[in-house]
């Protein structure tokens, strides 16, 4: 079923959610409407879609190209009760519930390349994109951005897609998985998000190089992801923790 008003709200219900929904057969950036109506009040699980993005975007400033009708792009706004420097086990959380829902939906073996990446085979099928905006020391809000190539991918080196998917059955996987285990103020909510995802981390047990937002380079075998969501990797100068930036696996 391709996806609509009506379908994002179907949604929403099948998980006991009640909030507004909004789809646009074209627009800039689900991710910026979805910002938009964050700042502007809008509630916990607020929905917002699209059949095709014009300036859609990636982590660190990259495009997000999609095929007109062949891509589930969505995001969504949360507003959790957690500390800010665990926000990285909503990006975590939101990859494994993607690789999930790509088994139930698709029957195929997707895995996430830490932090964002969904991987089937060895081609990029989709990407999670979290920004947030704090409040003193909470969040005021969390947009979680999803997109997955459907049917064909886009003409981008290393893309690949989900042949067989429907976008409206993927989303309501998605979104079943993700709310199953959104449980930001539990105690045991890092634990179990950090357990969750390594069972689908293709990074966890390669040789990476990374490339930190604080202009590091770290190189070494990726080990473990942390309560915070950051990925451990084991150096020749002992354990070093890897909180954002650009990783690249090593052959």
């Amino acid at each position: 079923m391709p996806l609509s008003e009506h379908a994002l709200q179907r949604a929403l219900e099948r998980i006991g959610v009640e909030a507004p929904v909004r789809f646009d057969e074209v627009t800039r950036s689900t991710q910026l409407t979805a910002l938009a109506l964050a700042e502007a009040g809008a509630p916990e699980w607020t929905l917002v879609a699209a059949g095709h993005q014009t300036e859609g975007r990636g982590r660190l400033g990259r495009e997000w190209v999609d095929e007109p009708g062949r891509a589930l792009m969505v995001s969504l706004v949360l507003r959790p009760e957690l500390p800010p420097p665990q926000g990285g086990l909503i990006s975590l959380l939101a990859g494994w519930a993607l690789a999930a829902a790509c088994r139930e939906v698709a029957g195929v073996e997707a895995r996430c390349k830490w932090p964002n990446d969904l991987l089937v085979g060895d081609g990029k099928a989709g990407g999670i994109l979290v920004e947030s905006v704090l409040a003193g020391d909470r969040f005021d809000h969390v947009v979680v951005g999803v997109g997955v190539n459907l049917g064909a991918p886009p003409d981008v080196p290393g893309a690949t897609a989900l042949a067989d998917a429907d976008a409206a059955a993927l989303l309501d996987a998605f979104l079943d998985a993700f709310h199953r285990r959104y449980e930001p103020g539990h105690p045991a909510f890092p634990g179990a998000t950090a357990a969750a995802y390594r069972e689908v981390c293709a990074t966890l047990g390669t040789k990476v190089r990374a490339s930190t937002t604080e202009g590091q380079d770290v190189e070494g075998e990726a080990i473990d992801v942390d309560e915070t969501g950051a990925l451990v990797v084991r150096t020749s100068r002992g354990l070093e923790v890897i909180r954002s930036g650009e990783i690249q696996e090593l052959r």
